[in-house]
């Protein structure tokens, strides 16, 4: 707990039997509460790593996808009590030792979601990441920053922690399943008025780190470019989107 709240961390996984118990060894307990990890019908021994390690373990019979993997996790969580939920991705291409500054920053009111930034310094490219996906998470993000009309160094990190208002709140079952689903959750809380904080965070690209393919990288783009259309049309009065009732 920090300041009274209940944290809890989610690892939506896939196929991260390489990964997960040096990405779990790393998590700060004198803070964290509970983990909850989904397995979204993983090829590997991910689901029996996590119950060995001693994981609140739930596992998709099917595939449910990226976004359908991260709305189990939040009802899991929220199911667990928790105030603050934390995403760490158990492929370690994020460090779990960022989570004390993530989680303060919501325990004491300062923000309602907390983004790890990869742009924020100048660690992106030296730290791996190609630079296709350099060269698209800076045009997408300038897009998006002038069509939601909001400010943010990157929409596309995969490391995040939100209160338990935002998670209830949210209309998520309206997402997608697939990965835009974190870029539509993004939207939805600049829509409801939340407030978003940042902090830079390393980055890692090695050969076990889950990462998406050239194709479904354009669906994604894609996906957010429509994404963000939605939000400034429904904004001017246009159109209706059920992602922001």
């Amino acid at each position: 707990m920090l300041n009274g709240k209940k944290i809890v961390v989610v690892m939506p996984a896939y196929n991260a039997e390489k990964t997960l118990e040096m990405t779990y060894n790393e998590i700060p307990f004198e803070i964290v509460d509970e983990v909850v990890l989904v397995d979204d019908a993983s090829r590997d021994r991910t689901s029996d790593v996590a119950k060995r390690l001693g994981i609140h373990t739930i596992v998709h019979t099917d595939n449910k996808g990226y976004g359908g993997n991260q709305k189990s996790c939040y009802r899991a969580a929220l199911g667990l009590g928790a105030d603050i939920v934390i995403m760490v991705h158990p492929d370690y291409q994020y460090t779990p030792k960022l989570i004390p500054a993530m989680a303060s920053l919501i325990a004491y009111d300062e923000f309602d979601a907390v983004l790890a930034s990869r742009i924020l310094g100048i660690g992106a490219l030296k730290g791996g990441m190609p630079l296709y996906k350099y060269v698209a998470n800076r045009f997408l993000t300038l897009f998006e920053n002038l069509m939601l009309g909001h400010k943010l160094s990157e929409y596309h990190t995969g490391y995040r922690a939100f209160s338990k208002d935002i998670l209830a709140q949210l209309p998520l079952d309206e997402n997608s399943d697939d990965f835009v689903f974190d870029n539509q959750m993004l939207a939805q809380i600049i829509w409801y008025g939340y407030r978003i904080g940042e902090l830079t965070c390393p980055t890692k690209y090695f050969e076990d780190a889950s990462s998406i393919n050239f194709r479904r990288s354009v669906t994604y783009g894609l996906g957010v470019l429509k994404t963000s259309l939605q939000f400034r049309l429904q904004k001017i009065g246009l159109v209706k989107s059920g992602i922001f009732r």
